[in-house]
């Protein structure tokens, strides 16, 4: 599914979402490398996305440009009962126009198609620019919870 949006009024500016392929992998590795949270994210690689893309087609949203550069992203995760939106990414370039609102507004919908009813984000606690994101698009902080993680492969 393609969606259009306009970020300034022309139609050369005109941001279209879709889902990921396999061919838009360095796209999106390039784009997480310069504009998300990348300390300490070891699965950020071609197999990973690869997996991803694999498990579910639809998970991994894109914004591009119109000429098909990667300018955002989003994970849209469900597993049946739980909703996660991970990964939210724009380019530098492409900030305060709307795209970040767009991705999560599609992302919202994808969630409530498949008959989620509530959605988390993890954002790091020192990426202040997440944090305000999150915040103005709805989203509240729970400090009564805590994230336990635990690698489970050698190279971790």
């Amino acid at each position: 599914m393609v969606y259009t949006a306009d970020r300034d009024g022309s139609a050369a500016a005109a941001v279209r979402l879709r889902p990921a392929t396999a061919e838009d992998v360095g796209g999106v590795l390039a784009l997480w490398s310069i504009a998300a949270e990348n300390a300490g994210r070891p699965s950020d690689t071609r197999d990973a996305v690869g997996r991803l893309l694999a498990r579910d087609p639809d998970a991994l949203l894109l914004a591009v440009d119109e000429t098909d550069r990667v300018i955002g992203t989003i994970i849209v995760g469900f597993d049946g009962w739980r909703c996660h939106l991970y990964r939210l990414a724009v380019h530098p370039d492409a900030r305060r126009q709307g795209v970040g609102r767009l991705l999560l507004e599609h992302a919202e919908q994808r969630l409530r198609d498949l008959g989620g009813t509530r959605i988390d984000a993890m954002v790091l606690e020192q990426n202040q620019l997440g944090q305000r994101v999150w915040g103005a698009a709805g989203y509240t902080e729970q400090d009564d919870w805590r994230r336990w993680v635990k690698p489970i492969t050698d190279s971790a």
